[in-house]
Protein backbone atom coordinates (compact mmCIF):
# COMPACT_ATOMS: atom_id res chain seq x y z
CA UNK A 1 0.00 0.00 0.00
CA UNK A 2 1.26 3.44 -0.98
CA UNK A 3 0.21 6.92 0.18
CA UNK A 4 -0.09 9.74 -2.35
CA UNK A 5 -0.71 13.34 -1.34
CA UNK A 6 -1.85 15.49 -4.25
CA UNK A 7 -1.60 18.97 -2.83
CA UNK A 8 -0.39 22.53 -2.61
CA UNK A 9 2.98 24.02 -1.74
CA UNK A 10 3.26 27.63 -0.54
CA UNK A 11 5.90 30.07 0.54
CA UNK A 12 4.46 31.56 3.75
CA UNK A 13 4.94 35.14 4.92
CA UNK A 14 3.99 35.18 8.61
CA UNK A 15 3.28 38.53 10.29
CA UNK A 16 3.06 38.72 14.07
CA UNK A 17 0.31 41.19 15.04
CA UNK A 18 -1.48 42.30 18.18
CA UNK A 19 -4.83 41.35 16.65
CA UNK A 20 -6.18 40.24 13.27
CA UNK A 21 -6.61 43.36 11.14
CA UNK A 22 -10.17 44.64 10.69
CA UNK A 23 -11.65 46.13 7.49
CA UNK A 24 -10.33 49.64 6.94
CA UNK A 25 -7.71 49.31 9.68
CA UNK A 26 -3.93 49.67 9.35
CA UNK A 27 -1.75 48.14 12.05
CA UNK A 28 1.95 47.46 12.52
CA UNK A 29 3.42 43.98 12.33
CA UNK A 30 5.68 43.18 15.27
CA UNK A 31 7.57 40.57 13.24
CA UNK A 32 7.79 39.17 9.71
CA UNK A 33 9.14 35.69 9.01
CA UNK A 34 9.25 33.39 5.98
CA UNK A 35 8.40 29.68 6.19
CA UNK A 36 7.48 26.83 3.88
CA UNK A 37 3.86 25.78 3.97
CA UNK A 38 0.74 25.02 1.97
CA UNK A 39 -1.79 22.45 3.13
CA UNK A 40 -0.42 19.82 0.78
CA UNK A 41 3.19 20.32 1.77
CA UNK A 42 2.29 20.47 5.48
CA UNK A 43 0.34 17.24 5.31
CA UNK A 44 3.10 15.46 3.38
CA UNK A 45 5.63 16.57 5.99
CA UNK A 46 3.29 15.43 8.77
CA UNK A 47 2.96 12.01 7.13
CA UNK A 48 6.73 11.71 6.72
CA UNK A 49 7.36 12.89 10.28
CA UNK A 50 4.82 10.32 11.47
CA UNK A 51 7.05 7.64 10.00
CA UNK A 52 5.32 6.55 6.78
CA UNK A 53 6.41 6.92 3.17
CA UNK A 54 4.41 9.52 1.28
CA UNK A 55 4.61 10.56 -2.36
CA UNK A 56 3.87 14.25 -2.93
CA UNK A 57 2.38 15.37 -6.25
CA UNK A 58 1.81 19.02 -7.09
CA UNK A 59 3.40 21.99 -8.82
CA UNK A 60 5.92 24.55 -7.64
CA UNK A 61 7.35 27.53 -9.52
CA UNK A 62 10.90 28.39 -10.46
CA UNK A 63 11.17 30.13 -7.07
CA UNK A 64 10.22 26.95 -5.20
CA UNK A 65 13.61 25.40 -4.43
CA UNK A 66 13.06 26.12 -0.73
CA UNK A 67 9.85 24.06 -0.91
CA UNK A 68 11.46 21.14 -2.74
CA UNK A 69 14.48 20.98 -0.46
CA UNK A 70 12.40 21.16 2.72
CA UNK A 71 10.20 18.24 1.65
CA UNK A 72 13.21 16.25 0.50
CA UNK A 73 14.95 16.79 3.85
CA UNK A 74 11.75 15.71 5.65
CA UNK A 75 11.81 12.41 3.78
CA UNK A 76 8.92 13.06 1.38
CA UNK A 77 9.18 11.14 -1.90
CA UNK A 78 9.26 13.79 -4.67
CA UNK A 79 9.16 11.47 -7.68
CA UNK A 80 5.95 13.14 -8.86
CA UNK A 81 6.65 16.79 -7.94
CA UNK A 82 6.55 19.08 -10.99
CA UNK A 83 8.45 22.37 -11.41
CA UNK A 84 6.86 24.87 -13.81
CA UNK A 85 7.55 28.40 -15.00
CA UNK A 86 6.11 31.23 -12.94
CA UNK A 87 5.70 31.67 -9.21
CA UNK A 88 4.91 29.17 -6.49
CA UNK A 89 1.83 29.54 -4.35
CA UNK A 90 2.12 32.04 -1.51
CA UNK A 91 0.29 32.55 1.77
CA UNK A 92 0.25 35.74 3.82
CA UNK A 93 -0.56 34.86 7.42
CA UNK A 94 -1.43 37.09 10.36
CA UNK A 95 -0.79 35.51 13.77
CA UNK A 96 -2.17 37.41 16.77
CA UNK A 97 -0.92 37.50 20.38
CA UNK A 98 -3.15 34.51 21.24
CA UNK A 99 -1.75 32.36 18.45
CA UNK A 100 -4.87 32.60 16.26
CA UNK A 101 -4.36 33.22 12.55
CA UNK A 102 -5.96 34.67 9.42
CA UNK A 103 -4.67 33.69 5.97
CA UNK A 104 -5.02 34.75 2.36
CA UNK A 105 -3.58 32.81 -0.54
CA UNK A 106 -2.01 33.48 -3.94
CA UNK A 107 -2.68 30.36 -6.04
CA UNK A 108 0.38 30.47 -8.27
CA UNK A 109 1.66 27.08 -9.45
CA UNK A 110 -0.90 25.27 -7.30
CA UNK A 111 -3.53 25.98 -9.96
CA UNK A 112 -1.43 24.80 -12.91
CA UNK A 113 -2.22 21.10 -12.41
CA UNK A 114 -3.32 19.59 -15.73
CA UNK A 115 -5.45 16.50 -16.35
CA UNK A 116 -2.57 14.94 -18.30
CA UNK A 117 -0.28 15.38 -15.29
CA UNK A 118 -2.92 13.91 -12.97
CA UNK A 119 -3.32 10.84 -15.20
CA UNK A 120 0.45 10.36 -15.28
CA UNK A 121 0.76 10.54 -11.49
CA UNK A 122 -2.16 8.21 -10.80
CA UNK A 123 -0.78 5.60 -13.22
CA UNK A 124 1.80 4.83 -10.50
CA UNK A 125 -0.86 3.93 -7.91
CA UNK A 126 -3.42 1.15 -7.62
CA UNK A 127 -6.38 -0.24 -5.71
CA UNK A 128 -6.07 0.01 -1.94
CA UNK A 129 -3.55 2.85 -1.96
CA UNK A 130 -4.45 6.02 -0.05
CA UNK A 131 -4.90 9.42 -1.69
CA UNK A 132 -4.84 12.54 0.50
CA UNK A 133 -6.49 15.63 -1.02
CA UNK A 134 -7.09 19.21 0.10
CA UNK A 135 -8.75 22.08 -1.73
CA UNK A 136 -5.86 24.50 -2.46
CA UNK A 137 -5.22 23.09 -5.94
CA UNK A 138 -7.25 22.99 -9.16
CA UNK A 139 -8.87 19.92 -10.73
CA UNK A 140 -9.68 18.35 -7.34
CA UNK A 141 -12.90 16.84 -8.71
CA UNK A 142 -11.01 15.23 -11.61
CA UNK A 143 -8.33 13.84 -9.28
CA UNK A 144 -10.98 12.32 -7.00
CA UNK A 145 -12.94 10.85 -9.93
CA UNK A 146 -9.90 9.18 -11.48
CA UNK A 147 -8.58 7.96 -8.12
CA UNK A 148 -11.99 6.45 -7.31
CA UNK A 149 -12.02 4.63 -10.65
CA UNK A 150 -8.66 3.08 -9.74
CA UNK A 151 -9.89 1.99 -6.31
CA UNK A 152 -7.79 4.37 -4.20
CA UNK A 153 -9.07 5.22 -0.71
CA UNK A 154 -9.55 9.00 -0.77
CA UNK A 155 -9.10 11.15 2.34
CA UNK A 156 -10.38 14.69 1.69
CA UNK A 157 -9.66 17.78 3.77
CA UNK A 158 -12.17 20.35 2.35
CA UNK A 159 -10.05 23.40 3.09
CA UNK A 160 -10.54 26.07 2.07
CA UNK A 161 -14.25 25.37 1.71
CA UNK A 162 -15.71 26.72 -1.52
CA UNK A 163 -17.92 25.71 -4.43
CA UNK A 164 -15.45 23.06 -5.59
CA UNK A 165 -15.49 21.39 -2.18
CA UNK A 166 -19.27 21.65 -1.94
CA UNK A 167 -19.91 19.87 -5.23
CA UNK A 168 -17.39 17.04 -4.74
CA UNK A 169 -19.17 13.67 -4.67
CA UNK A 170 -18.68 12.59 -1.06
CA UNK A 171 -19.90 9.06 -1.80
CA UNK A 172 -16.56 8.43 -3.54
CA UNK A 173 -14.54 9.28 -0.44
CA UNK A 174 -13.15 6.94 2.19
CA UNK A 175 -12.84 9.70 4.81
CA UNK A 176 -13.52 13.43 5.08
CA UNK A 177 -11.71 15.63 7.65
CA UNK A 178 -13.25 19.11 7.97
CA UNK A 179 -13.12 21.61 10.83
CA UNK A 180 -16.38 22.93 12.28
CA UNK A 181 -16.59 25.81 9.78
CA UNK A 182 -15.94 23.53 6.81
CA UNK A 183 -18.44 20.94 8.03
CA UNK A 184 -21.04 23.71 8.28
CA UNK A 185 -20.58 24.27 4.54
CA UNK A 186 -22.22 20.88 4.06
CA UNK A 187 -24.73 20.90 6.94
CA UNK A 188 -25.53 24.60 7.42
CA UNK A 189 -24.59 24.44 11.13
CA UNK A 190 -21.28 24.62 13.02
CA UNK A 191 -22.65 22.02 15.44
CA UNK A 192 -20.91 18.82 14.36
CA UNK A 193 -24.03 16.83 15.24
CA UNK A 194 -25.80 18.34 12.21
CA UNK A 195 -22.91 17.21 10.02
CA UNK A 196 -22.99 13.77 11.65
CA UNK A 197 -26.69 13.42 10.85
CA UNK A 198 -26.08 14.46 7.25
CA UNK A 199 -23.25 11.97 6.79
CA UNK A 200 -25.17 9.07 8.30
CA UNK A 201 -28.27 9.81 6.28
CA UNK A 202 -26.71 10.45 2.87
CA UNK A 203 -23.29 8.75 3.03
CA UNK A 204 -23.51 5.82 5.47
CA UNK A 205 -20.22 4.30 4.29
CA UNK A 206 -18.24 7.52 4.76
CA UNK A 207 -15.92 8.00 7.72
CA UNK A 208 -15.58 11.56 9.04
CA UNK A 209 -13.39 13.34 11.57
CA UNK A 210 -14.40 16.87 12.55
CA UNK A 211 -11.60 18.89 14.15
CA UNK A 212 -12.86 21.32 16.78
CA UNK A 213 -9.79 23.38 17.71
CA UNK A 214 -9.53 23.81 21.47
CA UNK A 215 -12.32 21.25 21.90
CA UNK A 216 -10.38 18.45 20.24
CA UNK A 217 -12.10 16.34 17.59
CA UNK A 218 -14.88 13.87 16.98
CA UNK A 219 -14.67 10.70 14.87
CA UNK A 220 -17.86 9.59 13.12
CA UNK A 221 -18.95 6.55 11.17
CA UNK A 222 -22.30 4.79 10.79
CA UNK A 223 -21.85 2.96 14.09
CA UNK A 224 -19.52 5.09 16.23
CA UNK A 225 -19.00 8.57 17.62
CA UNK A 226 -15.68 9.00 19.41
CA UNK A 227 -14.71 12.27 21.11
CA UNK A 228 -11.05 13.10 21.75
CA UNK A 229 -10.43 16.20 23.91
CA UNK A 230 -7.61 18.54 22.93
CA UNK A 231 -4.41 18.55 24.97
CA UNK A 232 -3.79 21.71 26.97
CA UNK A 233 -0.76 23.65 25.71
CA UNK A 234 0.17 27.32 25.32
CA UNK A 235 -0.75 28.23 21.74
CA UNK A 236 1.91 30.22 19.88
CA UNK A 237 0.73 29.72 16.28
CA UNK A 238 -2.20 27.56 15.14
CA UNK A 239 -1.00 27.46 11.52
CA UNK A 240 -0.66 23.83 10.30
CA UNK A 241 -2.44 22.35 13.34
CA UNK A 242 -5.16 20.89 11.14
CA UNK A 243 -2.63 19.68 8.59
CA UNK A 244 -0.63 17.96 11.31
CA UNK A 245 -3.82 16.25 12.46
CA UNK A 246 -4.63 15.00 8.96
CA UNK A 247 -1.14 13.66 8.35
CA UNK A 248 -0.88 11.84 11.67
CA UNK A 249 -4.42 10.47 11.46
CA UNK A 250 -3.81 9.03 7.98
CA UNK A 251 -0.43 7.63 9.05
CA UNK A 252 -1.96 5.86 12.06
CA UNK A 253 -4.87 4.44 10.05
CA UNK A 254 -2.44 3.19 7.39
CA UNK A 255 -0.58 1.33 10.15
CA UNK A 256 -3.76 -0.43 11.21
CA UNK A 257 -4.39 1.58 14.37
CA UNK A 258 -7.96 1.92 15.63
CA UNK A 259 -9.81 5.21 15.06
CA UNK A 260 -9.57 5.94 18.81
CA UNK A 261 -5.79 5.46 18.76
CA UNK A 262 -5.45 7.49 15.55
CA UNK A 263 -7.33 10.55 16.80
CA UNK A 264 -5.48 10.47 20.13
CA UNK A 265 -2.09 10.51 18.41
CA UNK A 266 -3.22 13.13 15.87
CA UNK A 267 -4.49 15.45 18.61
CA UNK A 268 -1.21 15.10 20.48
CA UNK A 269 0.79 15.94 17.36
CA UNK A 270 -1.42 18.99 16.72
CA UNK A 271 -0.91 20.19 20.29
CA UNK A 272 2.84 20.20 19.78
CA UNK A 273 2.45 22.05 16.47
CA UNK A 274 0.46 24.95 17.96
CA UNK A 275 3.13 25.45 20.63
CA UNK A 276 5.66 26.43 17.92
CA UNK A 277 5.97 29.11 15.22
CA UNK A 278 5.51 28.47 11.53
CA UNK A 279 3.73 25.92 9.40
CA UNK A 280 5.72 22.88 8.23
CA UNK A 281 8.73 23.55 10.52
CA UNK A 282 6.45 23.28 13.56
CA UNK A 283 5.26 19.74 12.80
CA UNK A 284 6.72 17.23 15.28
CA UNK A 285 8.33 13.89 14.56
CA UNK A 286 6.80 10.66 15.83
CA UNK A 287 9.26 10.21 18.73
CA UNK A 288 8.29 13.66 20.05
CA UNK A 289 4.61 12.74 19.89
CA UNK A 290 5.18 9.45 21.68
CA UNK A 291 7.16 11.24 24.40
CA UNK A 292 4.35 13.83 24.72
CA UNK A 293 1.73 11.09 25.11
CA UNK A 294 3.83 9.21 27.65
CA UNK A 295 4.30 12.35 29.74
Amino acid sequence: MKILNFGSCNIDIVCGVDHIVRPGETISAESVEHFVGGKGLNQSVALANAGVEVYHAGCIGADGEILRSFMENAGVNLKHLRVIEGKSGQATIQVDKNGENAIFLYKGANHEITKEYIDLVLSDFSQGDILVLQNEINNVEYIAEKAYEKGLRIVFNPAPFNEAAAKLNLSKLFCIIPNSIESSGYSGSEDYKAFASLIREKYPDLTAVVTLGKEGCVYLDKDNELIQPAYSVKAVDTTAAGDTFVGYFVAEISRGKTPAEAIKTACAASAITVSRKGAAPSIPKLDEVIEFLNS
